[in-house]
This record gives C-alpha cells, structure tokens and sequence, in this order.
C-alpha cells in the first residue's frame, strides 16, 4: 500500500522563490497526483494534434488529457471536435484505432453510434425497448467545452470557464509553436513514437524546458558517437557550456522558453529564422531564443519535434514524439531530417536514453521516507539575470545556464494547484517574472 504524505495547506508554499526551492513531495505524493488531473490536465489548454494529421472530414486521432482517452476528429462541417472516448450507456470505447477516418463511432457493447459532433444519433431498440423516451439530445458524447488552434496546432480545453486559446498561449507559447511553423510547409511525419518512463511525468518536463546544465555530463558518451547523418557542426557549447550566453522567456501559466542565445553562425544554420514568416511569427526576441521551448502543462517542442509528457500514475509517463516536416523540402532531405530526429530523441534516441536514466533514477531517490523531507535546488543562477522589458516581445533575459525556467515551471504549478477555479487562477497566478530572476 502506498503511504499517504501530509498534503500542503496552501500548494504555493511548497515552491519557495525566494530561495529557488521545490518540495519533493509533488513528485510522490499519490493524492497530489489526483488532485493535478482535476486542477490542471481538467482544466489547462492541451495539446491534441496537428491540422496535418486530420486534414479531411472524418479524419481522428486518438490521444489524452491527463487520464482521459479523447478523440481529435474533423466533424463535416471541417471542424475540429475532442470527444471522450467512453460510451454514455455503459462506459466503453466507442473508438480503438489510434488514428484513422470514420464517418460515426459506434459502441461495440450495445451500439450505441455517435455523430462526428458527439450526437447520439443511433440507439438499438429505441423504439421497441426504450420506447423513443430516451432523451438523446442529453446523452451524446462528453465534449471539450473549448477547441481551437494556432497555426494548425489544434488544443482542447475541457473547462468552459478556462481563457481562450489565444490569451493562454500569450507572446511566450505562440514563439513557442512558431519555432515549429516557421520552418515552412509543415506537416507531421507518419509515425509517432510512443513509449513509457518509469517516473513522474513533472521529470521530464522539468528537463524539457531549458535544462542545458545537464548535457556536459549526461550525454558526454553520446557527443562520442556521430550517429547524425550527416553529422552536424559541433556547437561551441560542447566543450564549455558554461561560457554562452543563453536568453530565458517565461510567460504566463508556465509556459517558457530556455537555451543557448542565437548567434550569427546558428542563424545560418536556420535561415527559416530571419525569413519572412519567421520574422512575423518569432519577432526580434523569438528569433534570437534557440532554446527549447515549453508550453504548460506538458509540450515540449525541441527543433523540429513535438513531445507531449503523459501522466499515466504517480511513478509512470507516457512519451510521445511528433516529428514536423517541412514539405517542399526533397524527399531525400525530408528522409533526413526524420532520421535526425528518431536518432537524437524517442525510444532510439540518443539523448533520451540518457534522460531516461536520470528520471527514473531520480524518482527513486524523491521516494524515501528520508529523501522526501529535504527540497529540490533550483536556484542556478537565481535572480542574477536582468529582466529586459522593451518594445521588442515578451519579457525575457539574458543570462547564462540558469534554472530559471525550472523554477517558473514549478512556481505556476504551484498556483494552478492552489486556484479553486480558473476565475482564481485569472486572479492570482503570476505574471511577470521579476522576482524569480
């Protein structure tokens, strides 16, 4: 059985900014797990697919929102629906295929059929046994109470009180999503990699979003091995991290962004970057972040990928990878850039591997009665960066390997913990980023 931990009065004490601390407990503590798929997978803006993998009537894609399995379908009307996959009759799966084209999803319990809107449209025996009283207009699919999309990035929100979509990513999220738009005529690469951590998906999360302190060590094995191909320049970083200047973007409700600042040499190696769509849609600040941006709760964008982390228990996460391609690219080269991209994260990946260690290895540590009194650090670098706040973007700065995008990630999950609703979490959660650098 697993033992229960004292749970915090108020969540935001259990990230300290003043000293640059995180409680272990959030990692480990079964009733905090529960409670963060009420507070913030229930009711955050998710990720469900992109415009490429559903571009016709009819077209789905299976995926998550916390511990829901839910459904991004193109309805007939050229909309984007997410419907939970569970029958209203008696909780089945009205859908199996992990993506695919339907015109209706029926239940294969009893039949129940549902419209590409989530209508109940179908009933066996509605006249005969139900004798045409059942109200159907009120027993059709569980939808999101919100969807929309970003230059074709399409997200989902089950919280009808929730901002919208645009007012939630703000300037930090949509540089984060053009980083990947930017890159031309984008479309998801057939194939997403899927696989499972052992370890809280807030690991690999905290990882995901500017943690440039770990490579030198983590990965030294793998810089040994050119397994690119072809190989790519050797960064400037490989053999000091310590001496290159990074810039930090943080944004509202967690989102960031974290990692090496863009040189003459690295805008080079992306001129997708100082293009016309480029420019419109990173601006002056997006253009010179080459970090990897995060989007609250778990997206994380590394060059041309997507990952989402999925909670899947306390101690267990779900990875997925979506690899984008920019289609007027040869198909020699798109073949590349695919391979690039398998071999340096998801299953194969050599980096991943790497990580994967350190995350499982890390929950471990957080799960001992003894380990879990004592904080996490988070404090590299801790408020000896200057906010730079002008007429060019978001709020950002300009430091070197710093945890500051750790700790943001930490300190919004705190508030998100602690709102009652999202009218709360409107009213209280940060959003400027002064006081943590």
């Amino acid at each position: 059985m697993t033992q229960q931990i004292e749970r915090p009065a108020d969540f935001r004490d259990m990230v300290d900014y003043e000293k640059g601390t995180v409680d272990r407990r959030g990692f480990v503590d079964p009733d905090i797990y529960e409670l963060e798929l009420e507070r913030i997978f229930a009711r955050a803006w998710n990720f469900m697919a992109h415009d490429s993998q559903i571009p016709n009537l009819g077209d789905f894609f299976m995926t998550f929102i916390g511990a829901d399995r839910v459904i991004g379908v193109r309805d007939n009307d050229g909309n984007p629906q997410v419907l939970v996959n569970t029958c209203r009759h008696r909780g089945n799966a009205i859908c199996r295929a992990d993506e695919g084209h339907a015109t209706s999803f029926m239940c294969t319990y009893h039949g129940w059929t549902y419209d590409l809107k989530g209508n109940l449209v179908g009933v066996p025996g509605f006249k005969e046994v139900y004798h045409e009283e059942l109200d159907r207009e009120n027993w059709g699919l569980i939808k999101a109470a919100q969807v929309d999309s970003y230059q074709g990035f399409i997200f989902a929100n089950m919280d009808p009180e929730a901002v919208g979509l645009d007012e939630y990513l703000g300037e930090t999220g949509k540089i984060g999503i053009g980083t990947i738009a930017a890159r031309g005529d984008v479309a998801v690469a057939p194939g997403i990699q899927k696989y499972v951590m052992p370890c809280n998906w807030k690991l690999p999360t905290d990882n995901g979003v500017g943690d440039w302190y770990h490579p030198f060590i983590s990965h030294a094995s793998a810089r040994m091995i050119p397994w690119q191909r072809p190989p790519l320049p050797t960064p400037a970083a490989a053999n000091n991290p310590f001496a290159v200047r990074h810039l930090v973007v943080l944004g509202e409700y967690g989102h960031t962004i974290s990692g090496p600042r863009a040189t003459p040499a690295m805008l080079e190696q992306d001129p997708w970057r100082e293009s016309p769509k480029g420019k419109e849609l990173l601006g002056p600040v997006g253009i010179k972040a080459r970090g990897f941006p995060g989007i609250f709760p778990n997206v994380w964008i590394v060059n041309n990928q997507l990952s989402l982390r999925l909670p899947k228990g306390l101690g267990k996460c779900e990875i997925w990878f979506f690899t984008f391609v920019d289609q007027n690219l040869p198909k020699e080269q798109q073949q590349q850039v695919v391979f690039r991209s398998i071999h340096t994260f998801g299953p194969a990946g050599m980096l991943e591997q790497d990580d994967g260690e350190n995350w499982n290895q890390a929950g471990k540590g957080m799960a001992g009665t003894i380990g879990r009194r004592f904080p996490l650090n988070h404090s590299l670098d801790h408020k000896l960066a200057e906010v730079i706040n002008d007429e060019t973007g978001p709020s950002h700065a300009e430091t070197n390997v710093s945890e500051h995008a750790q700790l943001w990630l930490h300190r919004a999950w705190s508030e998100w913990m602690a709102a009652e609703s999202w009218a709360d979490l409107k009213a209280n959660h940060s959003t400027m980023p002064t006081d943590v650098i």
